[in-house]
């Protein structure tokens, strides 16, 4: 595909991601190179860069910051510098990535109720490392396997009612989410085939549902299907998300340099 034809094709969707380059980058080096030993070559970045319209400077400040916040080292072989996610940034990043690369849920699991005997400035962001939601100041929800804390009350969940469902549901997150679907479907009915389009190009595209996936789904601890709207937004930018991953496999570090 010609560079200016994907440029435009793909506008709608840095759009929406918002204009944080060293976030997006995070999302580039943890589709493509979060395996230890990996690394993005200097030139292969830059041409990235150029794909998503960063001008250079932007893109050695966003650069600079990962570096100093400790997510990213960089050292020279012979007189091109590759870049490689720190032993810090691929533990974040391994952390992040079966939330951002689960498959969608065929609503199986089940859904549990949990009533804390008291509740603290930091109890929701602890309950959410357990992977549950909150519906009141002691009350949450989450997965039925989700352990819950000890002295918890935990009851199994049966029928959701349609207020619980908008309840857990911030309109703000559910406003992002739709844009993000239409983004998206839109997107899938003007993508070519992976055949016509280079590996950089592929890389960038995958390196931008990531980052837009990315940026809403880890807000929040994954919710029971049953507790979704399973025709809503958030639901449709989780299927168009694994389709699309799946149609543009990631292309390979070596590819990238050719």
């Amino acid at each position: 595909m010609r560079t200016e034809n994907f440029i435009t094709l793909t506008a709608p969707l840095r759009a929406v991601g918002g204009g944080r380059v060293w976030s997006l980058m995070i999302s580039l080096f943890g589709d493509l190179a979060q395996e230890q030993g990996t690394a993005i070559d200097g030139p292969v970045l830059s041409a990235m860069m150029t794909l998503l319209e960063v001008k250079p400077e932007a893109a050695r400040v966003a650069l600079h910051r990962l570096r100093n916040d400790g997510w990213v080292s960089s050292d020279k072989v012979g007189r091109i510098s590759r870049h490689s996610l720190t032993e810090k940034g691929r533990a974040e990043s391994a952390a992040a990535t079966p939330r951002i690369y689960s498959t969608p849920d065929d609503g199986s699991g089940g859904w549990q109720l949990v009533l804390l005997e008291t509740a603290e400035d930091q109890t929701v962001a602890r309950m959410g490392h357990l992977g549950f939601t909150p519906l009141a100041p002691r009350l949450f929800v989450g997965p039925a396997d989700a352990v819950s804390p000890p002295g918890a009350l935990s009851l199994p969940g049966t029928t959701a009612p349609d207020w619980l469902r908008a309840q857990l549901h911030a309109e703000p997150l559910v406003t992002a989410y739709a844009n993000l679907a239409r983004t998206l479907k839109k997107l899938a009915a003007d993508l070519p085939e992976s055949d016509t389009m280079t590996p950089l190009q592929i890389a960038v595209l995958r390196g931008l549902i990531v980052h837009n996936w990315r940026r809403l789904v880890l807000k929040n601890p994954p919710l029971p299907l049953i507790l979704t709207d399973p025709d809503g937004p958030a639901r449709q930018s989780h299927l168009m998300v694994a389709d699309l991953l799946a149609r543009f496999p990631r292309p390979s570090l070596r590819d990238l340099t050719t």
